[in-house]
């Protein structure tokens, strides 16, 4: 990819998205930086979201669902998603890296990395008697 200058609009972007845990939609994101910048386009908002996955500074999650959620933490890590509320929450473990040597062994091809969605509750659920 080439190098993408600085703007006003992809630092707002980066900003919303590194300062929650939530793992947002783009939705979300637009939402969240029209308070900054008012008159930000949706469109902008999904470009700048691809391209900043796209560089590694941000991850693109892919969570089973119609809407793409996104991370402020490019470093590899494993999430959990609540199969009651949705919620999407990091699992602070390191990757289990013999996993790609254990996959490559069966796979006629090459092995790059691997991504691993673990699903349950989520605390809140989880308490909750229904």
């Amino acid at each position: 990819m080439t190098n993408t200058k600085r703007s006003r609009q992809r630092e707002a972007i980066l900003e919303v998205i590194q300062g929650t845990k939530c793992h947002p939609t783009a939705d979300w994101v637009y939402s969240e930086v029209r308070k900054i910048i008012p008159n930000i386009s949706l469109g902008t908002v999904y470009r700048n979201l691809s391209q900043l996955s796209e560089k590694g500074t941000i991850q693109k999650l892919h969570m089973g669902t119609a809407s793409e959620h996104f991370d402020g933490n490019p470093n590899p890590h494993y999430h959990v998603c609540c199969t009651q509320c949705g919620k999407i929450d990091d699992i602070d473990a390191e990757p289990f890296e013999k996993f790609n040597a254990w996959a490559a062994d069966m796979y006629d091809g090459e092995i790059f990395e691997h991504y691993t969605l673990f699903t349950g509750k989520c605390s809140q659920c989880k308490s909750i008697k229904f």
